[in-house]
């Protein structure tokens, strides 16, 4: 699949790294795509009947409106709609042509004949300057206004910009999510590896390639003089680094980067990776980064310990069903598609012995090799003793957690109510199975979300004035 791809040292690392961490996944397990969208389905009606169920709000920090904390919350989710503008600008023309598709290609066609500033540093290929007229018209900013662009894009190094924001007088330097081959390579380079921070931490453990690309960008900021000439320009302005997806944890670890050169700094983290930071660097990014999740974003909840206890649950759940896997997945599909209630199919073990777990599952003879340590601790606690084959990663900084209040199954509605709340890491420990956990995390639905609470917060202090 990746012949295609220049073969270069790093393409070559990386190739090796991910693979490795594939064969490692996948090693002990003998599940073909059928057993996995099976054992989906069974979560996502297990978890639905879950849902329906009250239960105590223990994860979720909630505050009265009239806190300090609640006031806070409105401020940063203010600030958070604002951002959010540069972050998905990022993306460049698909981004723009994706929510503007009627009338995004003639607008484009009539900026790409302007010329571009002289005092912009612009690098990387922008044919008809279809990038470049589509930042400008998303942000609602001038040519005069950018400092540095950078399409330029290969593995572990994501395109960029550095933009003057005078509206809020802060120097904003917005980091592209994924959106090319390389971006995912970068992605999967989920090894950890040390970060050092003078006077801080001793260290601290990061994913490898998110790593590697912000410390790319890190390079292209200082060393060629990059901030040094935004801060020449408008000295009084303060530093905020933000992106999306991928862009989120490399502007998350970037932020970390510059923070002691950059005491006042401040990161707006949207969708960011969930396996990101060790736990002494996400405590400490707190200070000074704020992650914007919504719903159930899978990108969110995704680091190797989910993805292992994804692996477990799918196994538990689908050794103990004795339904067809014909009829679990077109039972599957219309509840997917149409809802209704969840099929009552067996989701626990009840008392099982082990006898029955070595039975053929779901007409398979087995989903586990050699009776794996994941396959045996169905029917034990072994597992819990035994050390942790990936180190736990973290989101990074404070949470802020925004959800739909009505309970619609439909993948898009342009009449959703959202609400938010300061969250916690617990949260997000487990990867929940939905419609939506690929949707909460596209661009355009997380900036919708942010701009209907922040409408929904001015409309408020307009009824309170009157």
């Amino acid at each position: 699949m990746c012949c295609c791809i220049v073969q270069d040292d790093d393409h070559r690392v990386a190739f090796t790294s991910i693979a490795e961490l594939f064969r490692a996944y996948f090693s002990d397990t003998d599940l073909v795509p059928s057993d996995i969208a099976a054992g989906l389905i069974l979560l996502h009606q297990e978890q639905d009947k879950m849902e329906s169920c009250p239960k105590e709000p223990e994860e979720v920090l909630c505050h009265s409106p009239s806190s300090p904390v609640a006031d806070d919350l409105d401020i940063e989710l203010e600030n958070a709609a604002h951002y959010m503008l540069f972050a998905a600008a990022a993306y460049g023309w698909p981004y723009y042509i994706y929510t503007n598709p009627f009338t995004a290609l003639c607008k484009l066609n009539s900026d790409c004949c302007r010329s571009r500033p002289e005092d912009s540093d612009i690098t990387g290929s922008d044919r008809r300057n279809f990038h470049f007229g589509s930042i400008l018209r998303i942000t609602g900013l001038q040519y005069r206004d950018f400092i540095h662009i950078s399409f330029h894009n290969k593995i572990y190094e994501i395109p960029f910009f550095v933009a003057l924001d005078h509206k809020k007088e802060a120097i904003v330097v917005a980091v592209r999510g994924t959106l090319s081959f390389e971006d995912i390579l970068t992605d999967l380079s989920a090894d950890c590896e040390d970060l050092t921070l003078e006077d801080v931490l001793e260290n601290g453990f990061v994913h490898k390639g998110i790593t590697q690309a912000a410390n790319y960008i890190y390079q292209k900021l200082i060393n060629d003089g990059i901030l040094n000439q935004a801060f020449t320009i408008a000295p009084e302005y303060k530093l905020v680094i933000v992106g999306h997806s991928l862009g989120g944890g490399t502007a998350s670890v970037l932020a970390i980067m510059l923070r002691n050169s950059f005491p006042t700094l401040k990161c707006y983290a949207f969708s960011p990776p969930g396996g990101l930071l060790s736990k002494t660097l996400a405590e400490y990014s707190k200070r000074f980064i704020v992650s914007i999740i919504l719903g159930k974003d899978l990108v969110a909840r995704l680091s190797m310990p989910n993805m292992e206890d994804l692996k477990r649950r799918i196994v538990r759940i689908v050794a103990n069903c004795n339904r067809p896997k014909y009829q679990i997945l077109l039972r599957g599909c219309w509840y997917e598609v149409f809802g209704g209630d969840p099929d009552n199919f067996p989701t626990e073990l009840d008392g099982r012995n082990d006898d029955a777990l070595t039975q053929p599952l779901l007409a398979e003879e087995s989903l586990m090799v050699h009776r794996s340590p994941s396959y045996n601790a169905l029917d034990g606690e072994s597992h819990l003793n035994s050390p942790p084959q990936y180190p736990r990663l973290y989101l990074p900084g404070k949470i802020i957690h925004i959800v739909e209040e009505s309970s619609s199954r439909r993948l898009c509605s342009s009449d959703i109510k959202y609400s938010a709340n300061w969250s916690n890491e617990t949260v997000f420990s487990s990867i929940l199975i939905s419609p939506k956990m690929i949707t909460d995390h596209m661009p355009d639905v997380v900036l919708n979300a942010l701009n209907s609470l922040s409408q929904e917060h001015r409309s408020c202090i307009s009824c309170q004035t009157k």
